[in-house]
């Protein structure tokens, strides 16, 4: 007796269209898996995030200044709602805080790691090129720094004059071993970040700087004229 191949497949029929639903099913949820996967590694950790919205603020603080910058212009360019960045930085003076205070460290441990060693000649100039390449390496930090902050306008911003009062920390414990009186470090310590620093300025504003080794050299060579024959009670000539 032969087999009726016709009826043989209307009776499969609705087994077919159990596994042709299975399939599609399967599918399904295999799309729906890949769809939330990609959208999963498209987020940023929070470590990831906070630090891209600190990039971004530090670019936009930078342009603008302080006073000028929104959150709504930070959080649109780093693609963000402005409760993520709230979360993060609590506002826009948190954000800045925090951007400021790691541009600080970022110097004086480049400065601090730069006069670790060598000879007091030495120890001057590899401090002036730390500072320049910095300038050079992060112009917008140092634009950051430069800039007004928000309880200071006019002059040197007070972050400034932080950095300096870092530094001669440093400076304190070089004039005791020269037998320097330590308490006028300070004096020097400002000078040479100031001299330093608008030199840095005038790096960034140039069309065509001289390379930061030569102007390291030159501020180096102007310091240690002077520090090289400091005496060790200063006074005015009669």
């Amino acid at each position: 007796m032969g087999v009726n191949k016709p009826l043989v497949a209307t009776l499969n029929l609705p087994l077919r269209n159990r596994n042709l639903r299975s399939r599609k099913l399967r599918d399904r949820s295999i799309l729906v898996k890949m769809r939330k996967k990609k959208r999963h590694s498209g987020r940023l950790t929070a470590a990831a995030r906070r630090a891209q919205l600190i990039e971004v603020g530090r670019g936009v603080f930078a342009e603008r200044g302080y006073e000028a910058t929104s959150v709504e212009e930070i959080a649109a360019r780093a693609k963000v709602s402005k409760p993520i960045l709230y979360d993060h930085f609590g506002g826009k003076e948190g954000l800045y805080a925090v951007v400021v205070d790691r541009e600080v460290e970022y110097i004086l441990k480049s400065v601090a790691e730069a006069v670790n060693s060598g000879s007091p000649r030495a120890r001057v100039e590899q401090a002036a090129l730390a500072y320049l390449t910095y300038v050079q390496d992060r112009p917008e930090g140092f634009t950051v720094l430069l800039r007004d902050s928000p309880n200071r306008s006019g002059q040197l911003p007070a972050l400034m004059y932080d950095l300096a009062d870092r530094v001669s920390d440093i400076f304190k414990d070089e004039f005791d071993k020269a037998g320097y009186d330590s308490k006028s470090a300070p004096i020097y310590a400002h000078a040479l970040v100031g001299m330093v620093a608008f030199v840095g300025q005038w790096c960034t504003d140039s069309r065509k700087p001289p390379p930061v080794e030569t102007v390291a050299s030159h501020i180096a060579a102007l310091a240690w004229a002077g520090l090289r024959h400091l005496p060790k009670r200063p006074s005015l000539i009669e």
